[in-house]
């Protein structure tokens, strides 16, 4: 019986039945799938994720698509257990596909949470504060991020096809951009495992994401100006890739995620019997083993002084004779295969490279030998330890990686010989350093973090929660200058940002709140005859506004807040100290100012507004006096729709106010925003 035949998602369309390319398992060589012999009309479907994919993610704002992450995450969890049994033909143990299955899935339900956090209600996101341009106020510029229009294009590295592919689509669909995933051939049956789980869950709007199984053909020389391409694999391939002549005619933006070779330097100051000195040798061992090494992450030079350097090859050693390399399906197996036979072949002639400038010091003669059924015809490789004899000789370990679970020893004198080291790479996604000692961090930092994406600082107080060397994580940049590839491709909101396009924007205040959804000081304001906090989610409109009564703030109110604060700092009683400040007399408290300004601006009575719950951008800027006059101004800023409700089941949304105090001079002496709860109509 042959293989099934993968299928490529194309333009709404699953297309593909005849075989042509075998992939093997990894763990005995036999047949697992085939890629599809039919070629893909690559116009079809860059006409359709612009057309189709713009058109039904621009009909969702950000928040909902935050939304249809978290209901895709939850449903991909519900079925991770067959992509588990997959990722088993890979060479990966449970370990390896919990990163890649469950990293993938942690993936999706982060940018839902960074989305239902930190963007609008809308597709307009406003990088404020505006700024005034002119004398008079009315001519003021401000930043504003929009969807490009256009359609990305990710290519994959073979490592991590269903991490990989999420870590990309989920900043990209955020963001309101189609896709068009291209895996790597040689685990593609994983990637196309976990889309058609995506495309069954009726979660993706039309066009949103395309899958291509086998070669891109000319899809890169379709793209235009508004189109994005991000390539994870080799510094090479992405070389070759980032000079195409259509993407440099028409200035398309390419980010890569390169295989580099990163380090772990051993601090001086850190000696064997120290717990970060088995933290260093259990460190590097995980990074050669989880996965095989098939990770972009992975510890390629292991730095350490040259005092201590036989103690940790012997260290490594010991816990490497200790794998249990094999079928990861037997009790026992903590290391898998390659993923495919020609990464196997690949791996050895690196490291057949590699020895021309470094010892053996651990590898398959030291009692390599697979456990299970068929692994003869695996792509198994043994863990490889090798010890540079000239860590300064140009090529070996700083220009030559072998992918896979080999490391290299290199010795140093001091730590500024190991910076030096580390900054041989030229450029690479992360560096570990391993120290107890505040004072050799904070030397150490500046010059690793000019060579590196990331920085693992690691000792026994953030070991037990640390995440590792190896895991790039949602929430931070994961990426690396120069020979990294220069990408970014994950961190939070600056993922999401990169596959939006900013402009600046300049005009009056009035029209920038209309082009932001966001009131701008300076623009008109709506008065109302109902207080606003008596107005339904649905009813506030933004600039909708309330301008208070007045309040003349006196000495009795110093002395009360004071009592009732425990704050007697003395500019508010020391009528001496205070005259000979730069006031020139007693001021009031700043969170008198504040609570004052509540006083005079919040509905007592029963309404719609439940809580407030936060307030941001707070500023004192002119000092209020025994005597002054304060009224305040409240204005709704911004709102956003989250599509929750309270525990009581009340649907509700987020309500951002603006307000400002002023003095009887008309000066501002508070600014700040207020977040509010504020219950839909019909609740």
């Amino acid at each position: 019986m042959s293989p099934p035949t993968l299928q490529s998602f194309i333009a709404g369309r699953w297309i593909g039945s005849q075989g042509a390319t075998v992939l093997r398992s990894a763990l005995n060589g036999q047949p697992l799938s085939r890629t599809h012999e039919e070629p893909i009309d690559f116009a079809e479907a860059v006409d359709h994720g612009r057309r189709e994919g713009n058109k039904s993610l621009g009909a969702l704002d950000f928040q909902q698509r935050a939304q249809r992450l978290k209901a895709l995450a939850l449903y991909l969890a519900e079925r991770k257990e067959q992509l588990y049994a997959l990722s088993h033909h890979s060479g990966a143990t449970r370990a390896d596909s919990w990163v890649d299955i469950e990293g993938g899935n942690a993936t999706l339900f982060s940018y839902a949470g960074i989305g239902g956090r930190e963007l609008p209600s809308g597709n307009v996101v406003h990088e404020g504060p505006a700024m005034p341009l002119g004398k008079l106020g009315q001519f003021a510029g401000t930043h504003i991020l929009v969807p490009r229009g256009g359609l990305a294009v990710h290519i994959n590295a073979f490592n991590f096809p269903i991490w990989g592919m999420l870590e990309k689509f989920a900043p990209c669909f955020l963001a309101g951009m189609p896709c068009v995933v291209k895996p790597a051939t040689a685990t593609s049956y994983l990637t196309e495992a976990v889309v058609r789980l995506m495309d069954e869950s009726g979660l993706l709007p039309p066009g949103s994401l395309q899958l291509v199984i086998g070669s891109t053909g000319d899809l890169l020389d379709r793209l235009q100006g508004q189109d994005v391409v991000t390539f994870t694999g080799s510094a090479d391939t992405a070389a070759k890739l980032r000079v195409n002549a259509n993407l440099i005619r028409h200035s398309v933006p390419f980010t890569a995620e390169a295989d580099s070779l990163n380090c772990a330097i051993l601090a001086p100051d850190v000696a064997p019997g120290d717990p970060e000195f088995e933290l260093y040798i259990k460190e590097v061992v995980r990074e050669m083993t989880t996965k095989a090494g098939q990770k972009c992450t992975a510890i390629r030079r292991a730095i350490v002084p040259r005092l201590h350097l036989d103690a940790v090859a012997e260290g490594i050693r010991s816990r490497l004779a200790k794998v249990v390399v094999g079928d990861p399906a037997l009790e026992g197996v903590r290391m898998g295969a390659l993923a495919s036979h020609a990464q196997q072949k690949d791996v050895g002639e690196r490291l057949d490279m590699l020895l021309q400038s470094s010892d053996l010091l651990f590898g398959a003669r030291d009692g390599f030998a697979p456990r299970g059924e068929g692994v003869e015809e695996g792509a198994f490789f043994a863990p490889t330890l090798l010890q540079a004899r000239d860590p300064h000789a140009e090529g070996g370990a700083h220009d030559i990686e072998a992918f896979g679970p080999v490391s290299t020893l290199m010795a140093y004198d001091d730590l500024d010989e190991a910076l030096a080291l580390a900054a041989r790479g030229k450029g690479s996604l992360v560096a570990s350093l391993v120290t107890h000692n505040p004072a050799t961090a904070a030397k150490a930092a500046p010059a690793i973090a000019a060579w590196h994406g990331r920085l693992l600082i690691l000792d026994r107080d953030a070991a037990a929660e640390s995440t590792g060397h190896g895991s790039p994580l949602p929430q931070l940049k994961h990426g690396g200058p120069g020979r990294a590839g220069g990408g970014e491709e994950l961190g939070g909101l600056r993922a999401v940002k990169h596959y939006l396009q900013r402009a600046a924007v300049q005009g009056s205040p009035t029209m920038l709140s209309a082009v932001t959804g966001e009131f701008v000081r300076g623009a008109k304001v709506i008065e109302t005859e109902v207080h606003p906090f008596r107005r339904y989610f649905q009813d506030v409109q933004i600039g909708e506004s309330l301008l208070t009564h007045r309040r003349t703030v006196t000495e009795a109110d110093l002395v009360n807040f004071g009592c009732l604060s425990g704050d007697h700092f003395y500019m508010h009683f020391d009528e001496i100290a205070a005259k000979n400040s730069q006031f020139g007399k007693r001021i009031a408290h700043g969170y008198f100012v504040l609570s004052a300004a509540a006083g005079l601006f919040v509905y007592p009575g029963e309404g719609p507004v439940l809580a407030n719950y936060g307030l941001d951008n707070l500023r004192f800027i002119n000092p209020v006096g025994i005597g002054d006059t304060i009224r305040a101004r409240l204005t709704c800023k911004r709102k956003i729709d989250q599509g929750k409700a309270s525990p009581l089941g009340d649907p509700q949304g987020v309500v951002a106010w603006d307000v400002e105090v002023t003095n009887q001079n008309d000066e501002v002496v508070a600014s700040y925003d207020i977040l509010t709860l504020v219950v839909k109509r019909g609740a």
